[in-house]
């Protein structure tokens, strides 16, 4: 197989990177070179610029507001997005609920959400998880009773990303508790200002609060909000799964923290010379680059099957792997940005609600290390944990 890129190819990887320079506030940019959190108000303003181009939902049909790029052209724009840095469009949105809403949804559905979430009009969050059904989805607990025009929702999410933000959450709800337990699931989007619903953080051991719990208490949700059919809600997870695992692979974002690691690692001093000098640093080093390379390769040729075999509405069960190495060289890269830092990487949180009487102990760049390798831990878990990966792939691929 070729895997070299074609010159229209290269030509249109050098206009989306002028685009960048040209449009991303470049304190945006160093907040993400930095491991900080962008802000609800960067972020929407951000995809906003983005949209105006007709890039916020770049890989999305153009029907519906897509650009009909081919895969490699969403390919080579995710990796330069993720390299730049600049902040990636609202997963839950572009990428997970609004392709859902695409092929499943009715036209109402698609005239109201899809403009919004490309506009980011419309902030949303993801319900799946519950305290008892992680890994194990299917044995989901919330309960959707239809009333009338409406159903009544009872149960709690929990890990639920970024829902102080959101203006909908999709849900996974049980709709009938006497089927096949990945029969009778049924996919929901819900209002989140709508009564009987409560958000309630769960700080990090970094002191983030991005994640939550989410209770909904006798929520009425119009009939009209269920996506496809009812109870069909498994299939139309596992599409979007497969979406997200394949996102997940994020080589551009592992190839910029690599790119950062040689920056720092050439300025922070191990027994008296660069930490770049040091052997078996750059052995290190070394291995992680060979891990990313390789993985390139990989989603090179998943980018070139998919083009080939074209849009089935079908999760790709390849998307496990890329999930799985993917997610291990995001944490490999965050721990070789700690080693680089040091003491350094001890966290600095100048604004706690318990004030802070003491300065930063070396740059400010380095105290986000400690913290955003302890948040890469999740990694390899959200999206369907990597055990569960290795299930898929010797079902799916291998036949076992």
């Amino acid at each position: 197989m070729d895997l070299r890129f074609t010159d229209e190819e290269n030509a249109f990887r050098e206009e989306v990177r002028q685009f960048f320079r040209d449009n991303v506030p470049e304190h945006v940019r160093q907040k993400l070179i930095d491991g900080e959190m962008v802000g609800k108000e960067e972020y929407v303003a951000w995809t906003r610029v983005l949209n105006k181009k007709g890039w916020a939902a770049a890989h999305w049909p153009i029907e519906y507001g897509g650009t009909g790029w081919d895969p490699m052209r969403q390919y080579i724009f995710l990796e330069e997005l993720q390299k730049y840095p600049a902040p990636q469009p609202l997963a839950f949105g572009v990428n997970m609920v609004g392709p859902v809403i695409y092929t499943f949804g009715n036209a109402a559905q698609k005239e109201r959400f899809l403009p919004a979430i490309r506009n980011l009009d419309d902030w949303w969050c993801q319900g799946f998880s519950e305290p008892g059904a992680g890994s194990d989805l299917a044995s989901l607990k919330t309960r959707a009773v239809r009333d009338g025009d409406h159903y009544i929702v009872n149960g709690q999410k929990t890990w639920t990303t970024l829902a102080q933000y959101a203006d909908w959450i999709f849900c996974l709800v049980r709709t009938n508790p006497e089927a096949k337990k990945q029969e009778g699931i049924s996919f929901l989007l819900i209002d989140m200002k709508t009564p009987g619903i409560e958000v309630r953080p769960i700080v990090t051991m970094d002191g983030g609060r991005e994640i939550n719990e989410v209770f909904l208490t006798d929520v009425r949700v119009p009939v009209g909000n269920l996506v496809g059919e009812e109870n069909k809600g498994w299939d139309y997870a596992k599409f979007l799964l497969g979406n997200e695992r394949t996102n997940i692979a994020r080589i551009g974002m592992s190839k910029q923290r690599v790119a950062r690691i040689r920056e720092l690692a050439a300025k922070e001093m191990s027994g008296g010379r660069p930490l770049i000098e040091d052997q078996r640093f750059r052995e290190k080093l070394a291995s992680v680059e060979i891990d990313l390379k390789a993985l390139e390769m990989t989603q090179l040729r998943v980018v070139a099957a998919d083009a080939k075999r074209g849009n089935t509405g079908k999760p790709d069960p390849a998307s496990s792997y890329l999930k799985i190495k993917g997610s291990e060289i995001q944490q490999a890269t965050t721990h070789l940005l700690m080693e680089v830092m040091g003491p350094y990487a001890m966290p600095y949180q100048p604004e706690t609600e318990e004030g802070w009487n003491e300065p930063p102990i070396g740059p400010g760049y380095g105290s986000q290390s400690a913290p955003t390798y302890f948040n890469a831990r999740k990694v390899s878990i959200y999206g369907g944990s990597n055990e569960i990966q290795k299930n898929i792939i010797a079902k799916a691929v291998l036949g076992l």
